[in-house]
C-alpha cells in the first residue's frame, strides 16, 4: 500500500464535510485550491445551482467526481410512493451522468413509518435497486450501495454490512459487476467482525466502487452528526485502507464527515487543511 503523503490528488472531499454552508461552486473551488483530486457533491446543492455551470466547473478544474449523494429511500407504504422514489432516483442518475460522477451512492432507506417488517423493507430495496440498473447502464453511471451502521436500520438503511450489500448485488446482477457495487464507508463498517473477509469478497467480485473515511468517536454525542476527523477516534484507518486496496480498489479516498458542532463550525479552509494533514499522516 502506497503512502498518501504528497498525494492529495488521490483524495476527495465529500461536500458534507464542509457542512453545506456555501454555494456548491464556492465549495468546489475551495476543494480544488486545497489540492484535492476529487469532490463528491449532494443533490440539494446541485438543485440550488446551475447544473451545466457546475459540470463545466468540475471539468475545468480537472476534478474527479468520486460519487453523487444520495438516493431517495426505496421502502414505502404504497406502490405509488415506491414508484415516485424510483423516478426521483432516475432523475438523480441523469444529474450524476452530467457531472461525470463515478457512481451514484445508494442509501437505501429504513422501515416505512409504522412498519416492523424488516424483510419486506429489504425486498422493496432489492426491487428498487433492480429498477435503476437499466437506466444506470444506459447513462454509464455505476450504482454504489452504501451499507450503514446497524443503528440506522430503522430509519436510514436496512442494508447494514458489506456482506449484505454484496449479496444484494449478486442477486440483482449475477453475471458480474456491470453497474452495481458497493461504497465502503469506514464509519459504518469498522466494527464488523467479518470486515476483512467481506472487503476481500467485494474486491474479488470487482464491486468496490467507493471508499469513504472519517473516524468513530468513542464518546460520540450524536449518531448522525458527530463523526470524527481521521485520527481523533478509534478506527485503524491505515489497516482498513490496506484491506480495501489489497482487494483491488484503485480509486480515490473520500473524506465524508458529518460534524454539526465541531467541523461544521470551523472555517472551511481550516477543515480542508486538517483533512489534508490527516489523510497524509493517519490514513
Amino acid at each position: 500500500m502506497d503512502s498518501l503523503r504528497g498525494r492529495l490528488d488521490r483524495c476527495s472531499i465529500n461536500t458534507a464535510t464542509l457542512g453545506h454552508r456555501e454555494p456548491l461552486s464556492l465549495t468546489i473551488d475551495r476543494i480544488a485550491r486545497a489540492g484535492f483530486g476529487g469532490v463528491a457533491p449532494w443533490r440539494h446543492e446541485l438543485d440550488a445551482a446551475n447544473l451545466d455551470d457546475i459540470a463545466k466547473q468540475i471539468r475545468a478544474l480537472e476534478l474527479t467526481v468520486t460519487g453523487y449523494c444520495r438516493s431517495t429511500y426505496f421502502p414505502a407504504d404504497t406502490a405509488a410512493e415506491r414508484a415516485a422514489a424510483i423516478e426521483s432516483n432516475v432523475n438523480a442518475l441523469r444529474q450524476a451522468a452530467q457531472i461525470g460522477a463515478q457512481c451514484f451512492v445508494l442509501v437505501v432507506g429504513g422501515l416505512p413509518a409504522g412498519s416492523r417488517d424488516l424483510s419486506a423493507a429489504r425486498e422493496q430495496v432489492a426491487e428498487g435497486v433492480a429498477a435503476l440498473c437499466g437506466e444506470a447502464r444506459r447513462l454509464g453511471v455505476r450504482l454504489a450501495i452504501e451499507p450503514l451502521h446497524p443503528m440506522y436500520a430503522a430509519d436510514r438503511s436496512v442494508i447494514n454490512t458489506i456482506s449484505q450489500a454484496l449479496a444484494l448485488c449478486q442477486v440483482i446482477e449475477p453475471d458480474g459487476a456491470d453497474v452495481l457495487g458497493i461504497a465502503i464507508d469506514i464509519y459504518h463498517c469498522w466494527w464488523d467482525p467479518q470486515l476483512a473477509e467481506s472487503i476481500q469478497a467485494a474486491g474479488d467480485a470487482q464491486r468496490i466502487f467507493a471508499y469513504h473515511v472519517s473516524d468513530w468517536l468513542p464518546n460520540t454525542r450524536d449518531m448522525l452528526l458527530d463523526r470524527g476527523m481521521m485520527g481523533d477516534g478509534v478506527v485503524d484507518l491505515e489497516h482498513i485502507r490496506g484491506l480495501v486496496e489489497h482487494a483491488g480498489y484503485r480509486g480515490l479516498v473520500e473524506v465524508e464527515i458529518f460534524s454539526k458542532e465541531r467541523w461544521w463550525t470551523t472555517a472551511p479552509d481550516e477543515v480542508l487543511q486538517m483533512c489534508a494533514g490527516r489523510l497524509q499522516s493517519v490514513c
